[in-house]
């Protein structure tokens, strides 16, 4: 990470949910979540450049989205709209996360745009702020900004702090990108879970309440959460897909798992972070 007055290049982590539960659904048609969301050091870049204008743009194309639906921009417009500030910035996105896997790569992006721009724009909002901000750009935005393993409850939104040992996950990259909105779409039919009602972690604890649905779906999901499963009992999918892993208390062991996966399955490996990179930019 690097900064100067001209910019600044900073990183955006990818998430796991290590268990998710739908607990109900609320009128408005958004499911209520019971999650719990850790932070991985497998991040995408940003490069984010001072202008001389004050207009917001970007640079190069993030593949299969549009600059108008770019979380990265967006944010960016968010926080000048809600700031009133005056500045012009370039962002370029650098992307290593892979989209539609259920890793929060375009929510993280979203989260570092408002806090690097909270110390390039030297607004010296306070997380709260900025969590505000990053809330209505999605509801997994407000866990980056907050940047600490968190139980995430409502859709997501409502966190409470959670502190749990450093893990190795071994991951299995499905090579699809998953819908969100047409997992959730697909759960009217579906039981929602009882809340577990406290704050409750162990390898073993909880599942994921929309693996079954996509599996249903894409079999190579399926494929990704069995083939894990013959290292370790408790491999599961982490948010609506299609990525799936493994927790491990130990890197060698995570590696070793990654052996079960089939030849058209990437694997890879990452370990949770204990604070967000850019924790002190608010």
């Amino acid at each position: 990470m690097s900064d100067a007055c001209a910019g600044l290049t900073v990183v955006a982590p990818a998430k796991a949910n290590l268990f998710l539960h739908v607990t109900g659904r609320r009128d408005d048609g958004y499911h209520l979540l019971e999650s719990l969301f850790v932070l991985l050091d497998w991040c995408d870049t940003i490069v984010l450049s001072r202008r001389s204008d004050s207009t917001i743009v970007r640079s190069g194309e993030v593949r299969d989205v549009a600059e108008t639906d770019d979380l990265a921009i967006r944010a960016a417009h968010a926080l000048r709209d809600a700031t009133g500030a005056h500045e012009g910035v370039t962002i370029a996105v650098h992307k290593r996360v892979p989209q539609g896997a259920g890793l929060g790569g375009g929510s993280s992006d979203a989260a570092s745009v408002l806090l690097a721009l909270n110390r390039l724009w030297q607004l010296h909002l306070p997380r709260s702020a900025l969590t505000a901000i990053g809330r209505k750009l999605g509801a997994d935005v407000p866990f980056f900004i907050e940047g600490e393993a968190a139980i995430g409850r409502g859709i997501g939104d409502i966190l409470t702090p959670l502190s749990i040992p450093r893990y190795w996950l071994a991951l299995a990259l499905p090579p699809i990108r998953v819908s969100t909105k047409q997992i959730f779409e697909s759960l009217q039919l579906t039981p929602p879970t009882a809340s577990a009602k406290m704050n409750v972690f162990s390898e073993g604890y909880g599942r994921n309440d929309l693996e079954v649905t996509a599996m249903s779906r894409y079999g190579v999901v399926r494929e990704a959460i069995d083939a894990l499963s013959r290292a370790s009992p408790n491999a599961r999918m982490t948010g609506s897909g299609a990525c799936a892993f493994a927790v491990f208390s130990s890197e060698r062991d995570a590696r070793l798992a990654l052996r079960h996966l089939p030849h058209d399955i990437e694997g890879r490996v990452v370990r949770t972070l204990a604070r967000h990179p850019l924790y002190a930019f608010a």
